[in-house]
């Protein structure tokens, strides 16, 4: 296994995207089912997010390593400002008539139980799963220019901010799941697979119930499905793209720095540092894409 580069965590605080009732209701491409699986996937991320921290700090006290215990600290800071930031998303969808307190009370149900009924190490190895899984989405979203083209720039710049701190932290859990709870290679594949499950099990079912309270019947809804495969799963699909990525965490030595950060993740940061707008580095982001 031979590591890239990784760069540093930095948790970028209190970030303003302009989401308010203005935001367009089918922000990606005037789409109903690309924005409403976008809407689901990231309804998630609140509850989510809290779930990693709890997983990751139940090992705290076990980590003396000085450089895994700032990465742990920054890693926190980072994945709760993330949950802040899709809160104040998820109460937009509300106003708009999504049946938000349902569904989310849902996830957080599914969520506790799990936490309950895994043991802390098999909740962590889910963790790192999890935040592979996420890192890759960077790349899928942001190495070419193609993939973004429809979304409103409000939406592409939070994706965008949430991406590239993904990146920053993706081997966090991983460090502490193998350096500190010793997981081993079973458990961590088995934590991948109940993850991927879990991840197209909420993103699907929850855009079914989203796509049903704009008012769409089942027909209509299965029609958007078969419609938006191509994009999903096809040559350079928004999810087929980085399938060979995912499947490399199976690969007994795998380490998530051997998979290179996008290459205009620099640009991203660059244009933040400098101006202190996840918009203007959204800009920069995509302006540098393939």
């Amino acid at each position: 296994m031979k590591k890239t580069a990784q760069p540093g965590i930095e948790a970028r605080k209190n970030l303003d995207f302009g989401l308010d009732a203005n935001t367009p209701k089918y922000w990606h491409s005037n789409d109903p089912f690309k924005t409403r699986l976008h809407d689901a996937l990231q309804s998630t991320f609140p509850e989510g997010e809290r779930y990693f921290i709890a997983c990751v700090r139940v090992f705290n006290d076990r980590i003396e390593d000085p450089k895994l215990q700032h990465e742990v600290k920054e890693f926190i800071h980072q994945e709760a400002q993330h949950g802040m930031a899709h809160t104040k998303y998820n109460q937009l969808l509300a106003q708009q008539g999504m049946p938000m307190k349902r569904l989310l009370a849902f996830h957080k149900d599914k969520t506790q139980k799990d936490q309950k009924r895994f043991s802390p190490e098999f909740n962590l190895a889910l963790t790192a799963a999890f935040e592979h899984f996420t890192a890759l989405l960077a790349d899928a979203y942001f190495s070419n220019k193609e993939t973004t083209a429809g979304m409103d720039p409000k939406m592409k710049a939070l994706f965008a901010w949430h991406a590239i701190e993904e990146m920053e932290h993706r081997s966090v859990a991983f460090n502490v799941m193998k350096s500190i709870a010793k997981v081993g290679y079973f458990k961590r594949s088995c934590a991948m697979v109940y993850a991927t499950w879990m991840v197209m099990y909420f993103m699907f079912s929850f855009a079914d119930n989203m796509l049903e309270a704009d008012g769409f019947s089942k027909w209509q809804r299965r029609k958007m499905f078969f419609k938006n495969l191509n994009w999903m799963y096809g040559y350079k699909g928004i999810l087929s793209s980085f399938t060979p990525s995912l499947l490399r965490y199976f690969k007994p030595s795998f380490h998530p720095e051997e998979i290179p950060v996008i290459h205009n993740y620099p640009d991203w940061v660059k244009a933040y540092d400098e101006s202190g707008n996840p918009h203007k580095a959204c800009e920069a982001l995509i302006a540098a894409a393939h």
